[in-house]
């Protein structure tokens, strides 16, 4: 059954433009045990919002798809990396990603604002303290942000 994602991305370091422009990425980097369990609960074919965090006008700014299920990071064993983790081994990783495709960028944003705005979207980046870069989203909640009517 296919399943709804929300992934976050400050626009300057990665937006929904360069997706565009790339046609496909590996989200790297992730290091929170949550965020990397949802990754590893990702499928091919489920569908992504592609979030604009820490910007003027936070939101989603599109639609991505995954294209591979969870592999190794290999940033976690690069000591060059931002990410290195000098506790994972090609033998023992600890951390993960997947891939994603780009799908559509919307003509206007649904912003942070917006979301509030809608009682029925309880979605889990509205709860306060959360900064995990990647959610599950019901998919009511997809289709709603997706089809605005």
């Amino acid at each position: 059954m296919k399943q709804y994602w929300l992934m976050k991305s400050e626009p300057e370091s990665y937006g929904i433009d360069h997706l565009k422009k790339d046609r496909k990425t590996s989200w790297n980097g992730v290091r929170n045990f949550q965020a990397r369990n949802y990754m590893r609960e990702m499928r091919v074919g489920d569908e992504v919002l592609f979030y604009h965090s820490n910007c003027k006008v936070p939101g989603v700014y599109g639609i991505a798809k995954v294209v591979t299920e969870a592999y190794p990071d290999p940033t976690q064993f690069d000591p060059k990396s931002d990410y290195y983790d000098k506790r994972a081994t090609e033998a023992r990783p600890i951390w993960d990603l997947v891939d994603i495709a780009f799908v559509k960028k919307f003509d206007v944003p649904v912003t942070l604002s917006d979301i509030r705005a809608d009682a029925s979207l309880g979605m889990m980046i509205l709860q306060k303290g959360s900064r995990l870069s990647v959610t599950p989203v019901p998919s009511r909640h997809f289709n709603k942000i997706v089809n605005p009517i």
